[in-house]
């Protein structure tokens, strides 16, 4: 099956989907798959933490206009995979949402063959956003391999 939808999730969806998105867009101008980035507690939207955004802006990624949103069943389609910064979110995802599951919901850093989750950098300095924001980066350089690795399974 083909991907045609990859969504970023994490807990308010203004830090670290967000990088995730705006490095993949980045990273993949030329990609096909429709990209989101998403919280699980969005009560209301919220502009990019003012630290992940100076950040981004650093790396010459686009931050401009965005607002965090809330997942929602509707954003579960079929050739969608979600990515979750933590085990936690990933459960709760399973859980909570209609369509996702273990076949189509992952944690970032395990899809990519790496042990340790994506740091929650809140509350962290401009630092630790940054340190935040490279894991992203070398993460998201696994991606199109892994990706097609799913679709030749499917």
């Amino acid at each position: 099956m083909k991907i045609k939808r990859v969504i970023f999730v994490d807990n308010k969806g203004n830090a670290r989907s967000a990088m995730a998105y705006a490095l993949y867009k980045k990273m993949y101008p030329d990609s096909d798959i429709e990209v989101l980035a998403r919280g699980l507690v969005v009560s209301f939207s919220e502009p990019l933490n003012q630290k992940a955004e100076a950040v981004m802006a650093g790396k010459g990624l686009e931050t401009e206009g965005f607002t965090s949103e809330q997942l929602t069943e509707q954003d579960i389609q079929p050739g969608t995979l979600i990515f979750t910064m933590k085990a936690s979110q990933r459960e709760r995802v399973i859980e909570e949402y209609n369509g996702a599951n273990e076949k189509n919901t992952f944690v970032l850093s395990s899809f990519a063959g790496e042990e340790l989750e994506i740091m929650d950098p809140y509350g962290g300095n401009l630092q630790v956003y940054g340190i935040c924001l490279e894991a992203l980066g070398s993460t998201l350089e696994k991606f199109p391999e892994k990706i097609k690795e799913i679709e030749d399974e499917r």
